[in-house]
Formats: structure tokens, C-alpha cells, sequence
């Protein structure tokens, strides 16, 4: 493996015209693609093998034209103090508002809230549905425009009105604190590196290598479904691993540099050595990325392979583009302990042979291994206390009532629970499939009437068959709110009944509709969660034991990165949950996580934080197998990498935390989880609990079964192949110049 990346890292040294021209080409045609490509809409979601979603795919088969994809709004009214949605006047006023919305060429249907009684007991408040042929993301702005002007014009008749549903729905942006957050790696670079030339080549391969990729996702989002969530995820993750793989090789070809090695031999070297990792490190985020398709949810699936395939590209381009970009920058890329002009003249030559005072990473590393189960015991207790509101945490999907007060959504969504109860907003439907039933009327109404007798039932419509007669719908409305564990109890009380029903009438009883299928979405991806871990982490362990040729340092990355996950996902139920600091985050509306959160932050988490355990812990292996004993090993790993370590760090949080100013909530609680699980995984588990257990291993870290060690193939992350591969290149070279 080093020395096939060593000769890569050359030829692209060497080739660099052809190799930057390869990826400008393919830039460009990213580009052209995204540009020409039609508008991708809102991703569809669908979860097979649920009961919600085979209730809906029943509903598309035996109610045709009903445009069940498409956009609702409900424009909701509330009479001034003291007079009443009945009032000649207001219902005037509504009548007009829902004439005028009937009228839109995307409108398939609006009801009259007199006619379909949706007024309030109280009479003050009413509302009217807008059903729409395309989806909230498909909608013309003219629609939109119309659906805001009939709300203003009866703002202006005395009523208030308030709009709800995903008719509104608009692109998420992401906010400034996006680039504060690239605004931050390049201070970070620029302080590490001390020259701006080679801070700025890891930005720049970042962002070509994310603009490629974000540009095929939006090329390819209209033909595979790609909701715009997928593009913003795909640029976080791209963004973070591009900056901090090239950061890598570039700080190992200036320590090349520093041993007096030619700048193409350099270049090799930094390709074969910190490349290997570079490549290890890519294959355990992508197979945690693509892992995700185990939980059966196309949109998971497809943002894991979109995030996967610009991870690869980071990669490739670290291997390919930093060594092209270096042969250009030639002598402006100083050796590592040389500034440039930008922090100061190169050192002098007497300052050179002066024997360096020890590093930070040095004294850390040395304190580390004098006091390792102080250190050990202190980094867990403390993850283990971060790790405590996980204990809470409760999972959903986001509807209107999670949107900030402000928000004429989530003013729309409390007027309906004021005016017809908390349950209104999470109605449920039943289908009755009744094909198979010899009376499917009786069919219909037993089950409208044993839904009656359950709890927490505040309403229950009369069936809707459809022109066959042979399915029908019942709308019901709990009494409690639709994240409400006694809605949860309510929905499998239904579906208990529905086995007694199909045994005495032949009539399948499906319960759907969003609150249902939020709570599917919950079970399954509970249900998915343990068998995802197995996957990710064992084939991830696999891995671990061929870079590191050891048992126990695997288990103990592995072992690590659980203490991050769980610390970073109590701290995400701290503040989106419990409302911690979530004025300091942004978040102005606190309530369950969602409930992709968990599975997807495992994911992603463990491959980044494998990244750090691969980056660290290669340059401790790549001293012992050189003859240092283990704790010296430990101490030079980090002599060699805390530095860079710790700026690829601080790089990840910054380009991560710069997504918490996203109008997306599930993108700001990633950013925000994924931000905290670098900080706790990074500076806590790889900076003090790694050597701290190193340290107390000793010898024994590294020991490998003889048959294993023999049945494993050589990858060479440690570069001992490069020695003979650098003399040889050395001897060509003067074969050349002869």
C-alpha cells in the first residue's frame, strides 16, 4: 500500500499539469451537469415493510387522482374578542378568502369550513384545507403568493389568520456562520502552517473536492430523488474530512521536508505514509456512511451513499491533487519548524542544530504516561456525566409544532389545538381494506365503531369508500398531542383491534397517516440500531486489525468511540430536548430528537472518529515497529501528530458548528451533534484516554496472534517499504540527469 501511494504521490508530483487538468475537467463538468439539470423537489419519503406506508400505497391504488403527494395548507381563523366565526361578517370574509384560494391553476380542491364543520365548539375559531396538485417544494411562487395574499386580505377584514401545513415549504438555507466556519479553518491552517500558501491548499482541494461532489447531487437529484437535506449533509461531511486529509499529507511532506529529503521524494513519502492513513481512514467513514442503508429507509440510504461518495472523492483528491498543488507551490511550502514571511523569517542556521524545546503534544503525551489511570478514570467520568441525559431522550419527527413561535406554521398549528384540542394537529387514518369481505359496509362500520370504545378517542368520522366500495377511510383524533406517548399507545391499540376485525369480516385494518408514520419511523430505526452497530463497527474492526496489526487497540477505538457517541448524544438531548443553552444555539423550539438523529450520528461519528484513532495512533505503530519501546512510542506519536490532530480538530468542529445557523432543524442538530462528538472524541477520547490506556497496555497493545499475523496481508501503513523505494527513485533520478 505505501509504496504503491509513494509512487502515486510522485507521478502526480511529477505529471501536475495532467493531474489538476483532470480535476478542473471533472469540476467543470459537475458544474455544467448541476447547472443544466432540472430542479430537484422535495425528496419523497417512504418506509417500506411499515404498516403506514403499505396504507399509503393502498390509498394511491384504490383512490386514484387524490394527488396524495401533493401540498396542504389549512388557513386558519380566529374571530376579534368577543364576536364569532359565525358572524355574518366573518363568515363573509372566509367565504371570499376560499373562493379566491379555489381559483389557483395548482388548487385541486378547498373546503368550506361552514360546510365541512371546521368551526369550534366556541365558534371562534375555523379553518379551511387547501389541497394542491404538486408537492410544498414543487409549488410556484404564484400559488404561494396567492395563499399569503387571501390570508392578508382577511387580516385586513379583522380576523386573525395563520397558515400551517407544507404548502409554505421552502429550500433551508444554511446561514453566514457556514462560511464563519470556513472563515475559522483557514485561521486554524494558516497558524499550523505558518504560510498562507499552505494553509490555503487544503481549503482549496476541500472545496473543489466538495464542489464536485455537491455538484453531482444536484445533477443527479431530480433522476434519484434527492431531497436538498442530502447536498447540505453531503458538503458538511465532504468539507470537514477534505480540509483535514489534505492537512495531513501536507504536514507530513513538510516533515519530510525537515528531514532533507527532495521535494518530489517528499511528496511520495507524505502520500505513503500519511496517505496509507488517509485511505484507512476514508474506508471506515464510507463504510459507516453506506452501513446506513441496513435500516431499510430509502432518504437514510441515499444521504449515507451521497456523504460516502464525496468522502471518496476527498480521498482520491488527497492523494492526487495535494502532491500536483505542492509541485507548483515549490519553495514556498517551507519545512515543518520554518515560518514564512507571514509569522516570521526562516530560522538560522545555528538556531537549527539548537535541540528543540519538547512540543505541547510531547509534554501532554509524557504526563499521560506518568499518570495514566488518573487520566483514564477522569476522561470517563467525565464523558460518562455528559452521557446522562441520553438516558431521557425521546425521539420523533418534526411537524409544525416544532417550529419556532414566530412562525405563522407554528401560530397556525396552536390555534387548531386551542380551537379543536392537542390531538387535532396529529390526526390518524384508518384504511379499510374490505376486497375480501362479503359485506364491506358492515366491515366499514364495525371498525368505526370499535374504534369509538378506545381511549383517548376524541372523534371519529363516518367511513369514505371509495367508487368501488370495496376500501374506505376513517379519520380519527386522539385527545393528546401527536408525540404524545398516549397517541403511540392509541395507534397499536387500533392495529390490536384490527386482528380480531380481520378474523371476523375478512377486512384488513391499516392505521396511517403523519403521526403514524413518525411513530414506524421511531420503531424501526430503534429496531435497526443495534444490528447497524454490529455491521459498522465489526467490519470497521476488521479493518483496524490489518492497519494496526493488534487485537486490543481495535476494541479499544471501538470501546472509545461508544463513550463519544453516547456523551454526544446526551449533550444533543441537553439542548434541543431540555433547552440548554438552546438560545445560545439558535434553537427556539425544544421537544423530542429526531428520530433519525441517533443511528445517523453513530454513523457518522464513528467514522470520524476513527479518523483521529487512525491518524494518531499510525505514527505510534509507525515509531514501535522502528524500535522505540511502547510508552516512547506513545509519547513520539505524539510529538509527530497532536499538533495537526488538534487543528483537524478544531477545523471539523468549526466547519460542523457553522451549520448550526441552518433554518433546517435537523441539519442545525446534526451540525450541532456532530460538533460536540468531534470535541469529546478528539480532545477527550484520542488525546487523553487512547494513550492513557496505551500507556498502561504497554507491550501487550501490540501483540497479534502468530497465525493471524500470518493469515493477514501486508499493507505497509507504516511505510518500511519506502526506504528501498526512495533509494531507487534517488538512483533514476541520477540516471536521468546522466
Amino acid at each position: 500500500m505505501a509504496t504503491f501511494l509513494y509512487k502515486l504521490g510522485r507521478i502526480s508530483f511529477r505529471r501536475r499539469h495532467f493531474v489538476a487538468l483532470i480535476w478542473v475537467a471533472l469540476l467543470t463538468l459537475a458544474g455544467v451537469g448541476a447547472a443544466s439539470a432540472p430542479a430537484a423537489g422535495n425528496s419523497s419519503f417512504s418506509i417500506p415493510g411499515t404498516e403506514a406506508q403499505k396504507a399509503f400505497d393502498l390509498l394511491e391504488q384504490r383512490f386514484p387522482g387524490t394527488s396524495a403527494d401533493g401540498a396542504t395548507a389549512r388557513v386558519v381563523f380566529k374571530a376579534p374578542s368577543g364576536e364569532k366565526m359565525t358572524d355574518p361578517g366573518n363568515k363573509a370574509t372566509v367565504q371570499e378568502a376560499v373562493k379566491e384560494l379555489a381559483d389557483g391553476s395548482e388548487v385541486v380542491r378547498v373546503t368550506d369550513p361552514y360546510q365541512a364543520k371546521a368551526v369550534s365548539k366556541d365558534g371562534t375559531i375555523a379553518y379551511a384545507q387547501v389541497s394542491y396538485k404538486v408537492s410544498g417544494m414543487e409549488l410556484e411562487d404564484s400559488s404561494r403568493d396567492a395563499l399569503e395574499d387571501s390570508a392578508q386580505d382577511a387580516r385586513k377584514a379583522g380576523l386573525t389568520v395563520e397558515i400551517g401545513g407544507d404548502a409554505l415549504q421552502t429550500v433551508p438555507h444554511t446561514g453566514t456562520t457556514e462560511i464563519i466556519g470556513i472563515a475559522v479553518a483557514a485561521v486554524v491552517l494558516v497558524i499550523t502552517f505558518g504560510s498562507l500558501i499552505a494553509a490555503g491548499l487544503p481549503l482549496l482541494t476541500a472545496l473543489v473536492g466538495v464542489g464536485i461532489g455537491v455538484s453531482s447531487i444536484t445533477a443527479l437529484a431530480s433522476a434519484l430523488d434527492l431531497g436538498s437535506t442530502t447536498s447540505t449533509l453531503a458538503m458538511m461531511i465532504g468539507l470537514a474530512v477534505g480540509i483535514d486529509y489534505a492537512l495531513f499529507i501536507v504536514s507530513r511532506y513538510r516533515a519530510e521536508l525537515a528531514e532533507g529529503r527532495g521535494r518530489e521524494d517528499a511528496a511520495g513519502r507524505a502520500v505513503g505514509t500519511a496517505g496509507s492513513a488517509v485511505v484507512f481512514a476514508g474506508l471506515t467513514v464510507v463504510i459507516a456512511l453506506v452501513g446506513l442503508s441496513v435500516v431499510n429507509i430509502p432518504m437514510l440510504t441515499k444521504m449515507g451513499i451521497a456523504a460516502a461518495g464525496t468522502v471518496a472523492i476527498a480521498v482520491l483528491i488527497a492523494l492526487t491533487m495535494i502532491p500536483a498543488l505542492l509541485g507548483y507551490a515549490g519553495r514556498r511550502v517551507k519545512p515543518a519548524g520554518e515560518k514564512g514571511k507571514l509569522l516570521g523569517r526562516a530560522k538560522k542556521e545555528e538556531e537549527r542544530n539548537t535541540p528543540a524545546k519538547p512540543n505541547l503534544g510531547t509534554r501532554w503525551a509524557s504526563f499521560v504516561v506518568r499518570r495514566p489511570v488518573a487520566v483514564l478514570l477522569l476522561g470517563v467520568i467525565g464523558l460518562g456525566a455528559a452521557a446522562v441525559p441520553a438516558a431521557s431522550l425521546e425521539l420523533g419527527l418534526p411537524d409544525d409544532g416544532s417550529q419556532p413561535t414566530s412562525t405563522t406554521q407554528r401560530r397556525a398549528y396552536d390555534l387548531l389545538s386551542d380551537g379543536f384540542g392537542p390531538g387535532f394537529n396529529g390526526p390518524l387514518m384508518v384504511v379499510v381494506d374490505a376486497k375480501d369481505s362479503d359485506d364491506p359496509k358492515a366491515a366499514f362500520t364495525q371498525v368505526g365503531d370499535e374504534i369509538k370504545g378506545l381511549k383517548d378517542v376524541v372523534t371519529v368520522t363516518p367511513p369514505a369508500p371509495n367508487k368501488t366500495g370495496d376500501t374506505a377511510t376513517i379519520t380519527v383524533i386522539p385527545d393528546s398531542k401527536p408525540s404524545s406517548v398516549a397517541t403511540e399507545d392509541l395507534v397499536h391499540s387500533i392495529r390490536g383491534k384490527g386482528a380480531g376485525i380481520k378474523a371476523e369480516s375478512d377486512a384488513n385494518v391499516l392505521v396511517t397517516g403523519q403521526t403514524a408514520m413518525n411513530i414506524d419511523v421511531s420503531e424501526k430505526l430503534n429496531d435497526a440500531l443495534i444490528p447497524y452497530l454490529v455491521l459498522v463497527v465489526g467490519l470497521a474492526f476488521l479493518l483496524l486489525i490489518v492497519v494496526f496489526r493488534s487485537i486490543l487497540v481495535p476494541l479499544k477505538a471501538a470501546l472509545g468511540f461508544l463513550l463519544s457517541v453516547m456523551a454526544a448524544l446526551g449533550s444533543v438531548v441537553a439542548v434541543f430536548q431540555w433547552g440548554w443553552l438552546a438560545g445560545l444555539m439558535g434553537v427556539e423550539q425544544t421537544g423530542p430528537v429526531m428520530s433519525m438523529m441517533p443511528i445517523f450520528m453513530v454513523g457518522v461519528v464513528f467514522g470520524l472518529a476513527m479518523d483521529y484513532e487512525v491518524f494518531l495512533v499510525t505514527r505510534m505503530r509507525e515509531a514501535y515497529v522502528h524500535g522505540e519501546k511502547a510508552g516512547q512510542a506513545v509519547v513520539t506519536g505524539f510529538r509527530h501528530g497532536a499538533r495537526v490532530v488538534t487543528a483537524a480538530a478544531v477545523i471539523m468542529m468549526a466547519v460542523f458548528a457553522g451549520f448550526i445557523g441552518s433554518s433546517e432543524s435537523m441539519v442545525k442538530m446534526i451540525g450541532f451533534g456532530l460538533a460536540i462528538a468531534v470535541f469529546f472524541d478528539a480532545f477527550v477520547v484520542r488525546m487523553a484516554i487512547v494513550p492513557a490506556v496505551l500507556a498502561l497496555l504497554g507491550r501487550k497493545a501490540w501483540w497479534l496472534p502468530k497465525w493471524l499475523d500470518r493469515a493477514l496481508p501486508n499493507v505497509d501503513v507504516e511505510g518500511e517499504g519506502l526506504r528501498s523505494a526512495s533509494e531507487r527513485g534517488d538512483q533514476d533520478k541520477e540516471l536521468v540527469r546522466a
